[in-house]
């Protein structure tokens, strides 16, 4: 080995670009954050082939002079930290090693002018080779061009996808800041296309950020998200988080439509990522997820971003406040929504409906196909037309209409209506003023079992059954003092241990409703979760999902007939009980199809 020597700063900034700079995605995501932290109100991002041979992002913020852009390329030189102090970042970017490590793996030309100034000034570098700054044309603001990303790390372009598929990842990290800055218009240009474009909240929403930031959502994630989301505002010890959660019955098949912020900053992180998993818990199938977009506003010296180069982790002093904080939030949001479903079911169950008239060919509006009429007095050819249609006999039945008791009222007086008929002995009709309830009727009853049993170990605790052996656990000096730290709170949820020894705890009580269970693997798998979650997810989800599996096997069954009492007492039980939109697993308990749409299906609007 050679002595030791100091590396050459081009070689400490491609080593730096490594860590911040992972893809094209990486680089606009930097560039952006400056812009905003300049106070732009408009940035403008154009691509080609995925950012692989070009980046230009373009902002009208405070915009620099000569001498600072010299020093703005230089490694840890930053504006946003004046008091030195890591514990107090309050903007997006700090670390002072985005532009360096950017320039030290491409072509990179910067340019820049402070509004009211008389003259803009630019700045080559190449490779990390630096020039100086030379006078240049350009507006207010600042335009950062990044040609040939990774020429001077050839390695480092084998990693990189298809074009479009980096397009994509950029598309998706300017979509996430766009989120939590609607004030800020947003626009993205790949390959002469549009892939984004995002006009700033109009100014008299600005006044009323939670309108400018649902607007903003809603051009992001779609107007259905906007429709069917619940508004979430809850404080705790200095923690606000707001935002917008989706109803259970508006899921995906995966996570990635769950934004989380802290204080304005996109982040990926597993405690909030688990948080929302247990709001959600109860009301959506393991495969399925909601969506949300979640911003958390922490008090500064509570918070660390200064985890990761690409600050999208973050650390809490005290992570139990913060998901305690984002799972009571979302559960109340969920309460407050009652029987509420998603709008998306009747809209598929509308789109599943086509007019027809019974023939081969489906017509629009229902009506059949008539020969051309034969020139003739006008008389004769709206007599022909208003003829009756030869159609085949059939014999329609007058319906039996349910009789209403005059202690149910009318269809008026409830949102699900009153019970009219049932269907297959599985679905209830029903009628309400505006339209028609189509309801699964086991799919309701388990949600209210289900309900009602989570009420009864709320009130009466979990009960608990004695081992008749103790049995002893081994997990390991620092694991069994995580459990016995948390000791009370097991014994809560039905789960008693003591320490046993050294590095071992004894259980001699578990929860009944679990039956037969393999104690060693649930302990084991609880002093896992407190050492990375510092929560105690696996006995709580343990015993809901039991809960659930015992609503399923003792509610009402497809293939039952119900009683017009019966059918009602459902319908007003639905009424009364949160969460009854949807059942265990995330399906819909009922479908509403308004009037208007009915009659549209039928030409008559």
């Amino acid at each position: 080995m050679s002595g030791l020597r100091r590396l050459p700063s081009t070689l400490v900034n491609r080593i730096a670009a490594g860590e911040v700079v992972e893809r094209p995605a990486s680089a606009v995501k930097e560039l952006v954050e400056n812009a905003i932290d300049a106070g732009a109100g408009r940035i403008a991002v154009t691509l080609k082939e995925g950012g692989r041979s070009l980046i230009v992002v373009i902002d009208d913020g405070v915009g620099m002079t000569a001498e600072e852009l010299a020093l703005a390329v230089e490694r840890h030189c930053t504006s946003k930290l004046p008091s030195d102090d890591l514990s107090d970042i309050r903007t997006l970017g700090f670390r002072g090693e985005a532009l360096p490590s950017i320039a030290s793996v491409s072509r990179f030309a910067i340019s820049s002018r402070p509004a009211g100034a008389r003259e803009a000034w630019t700045l080559e570098i190449d490779g990390g080779v630096k020039g100086t700054p030379k006078p240049a044309a350009h507006p207010a603001g600042t335009r950062v061009e990044v040609r040939d990303l990774f020429f001077a790390t050839p390695a480092r372009l084998k990693f990189l996808k298809e074009p479009r598929t980096e397009a994509a990842h950029v598309a998706d990290a300017l979509r996430r800041l766009a989120m939590a800055h609607p004030e800020v218009a947003f626009r993205l240009e790949s390959e002469e296309r549009a892939l984004i474009d995002l006009p700033a909240a109009a100014p008299s929403l600005i006044e009323q950020p939670d309108e400018a930031r649902l607007a903003r959502l809603a051009a992001i994630m779609g107007r259905d998200f906007a429709d069917n989301a619940l508004a979430i505002d809850a404080n705790r010890e200095g923690f606000r988080l707001t935002g917008f959660a989706g109803l259970p019955t508006l899921n995906r098949p995966t996570g990635q439509h769950q934004y989380l912020f802290v204080n304005g900053r996109p982040v990926r992180d597993k405690l909030l990522a688990g948080a929302v998993r247990g709001a959600y818990q109860d009301f959506l199938a393991r495969e399925r997820h909601p969506m949300v977009a979640l911003f958390l506003e922490a008090p500064a010296a509570l918070v660390d971003v200064n985890v990761h180069p690409a600050k999208t982790e973050v650390r809490f002093r005290d992570s139990g406040l913060v998901r305690g904080l984002i799972v009571g939030a979302l559960r109340t949001a969920l309460s407050a929504a009652g029987h509420r479903a998603s709008t998306t079911v009747a809209h598929a169950a509308l789109g599943a409906l086509r007019p027809h008239t019974g023939y081969a060919t489906p017509l629009p509006m229902g009506f059949a196909q008539r020969p051309s009429l034969p020139p003739r007095g006008l008389a004769e050819a709206a007599a022909e037309f208003m003829a009756p249609l030869d159609m085949p006999s059939a014999r329609v039945e007058a319906p039996v209409e349910a009789p209403v008791e005059a202690g149910n009222g009318g269809a008026a007086s409830y949102p699900l209506g009153v019970a009219r008929a049932q269907l297959h002995e599985t679905y209830i009709v029903a009628q309400t003023p505006h339209g028609v309830v189509i309801v699964d009727q086991h799919a309701a009853h388990e949600r209210l079992v289900h309900e009602r049993l989570k009420d009864q170990l709320q009130a009466e605790g979990v009960k608990r059954q004695a081992l008749l052996l103790p049995e002893v656990v081994e997990v390991g000096e620092d694991a069994a003092r995580r459990l016995v730290a948390r000791a009370g709170e097991l014994g809560e949820m039905g789960l008693v241990l003591e320490p046993f020894g050294l590095g071992a705890v004894v259980v001699r009580e578990t929860p009944a409703v679990l039956g037969e269970l393999d104690v060693q693997g649930l302990v084991r798998d609880l002093a896992d979760e407190l050492g990375e979650m510092g929560e105690h997810l696996s006995l709580k989800e343990k015993v809901e999902e039991v809960c659930g599996t015992l609503a399923c096997h003792t509610s009402v069954r497809a293939g039952r007939r119900l009683t017009v009492d019966e059918m009602n007492a459902l319908l007003r039980q639905m009424e009364a009980t949160p969460h009854s939109g949807q059942c265990n697993h995330g399906r819909p308990t009922y479908v509403e199809l308004k009037l208007a749409d009915i009659e549209r299906l039928f030409g008559r609007r």
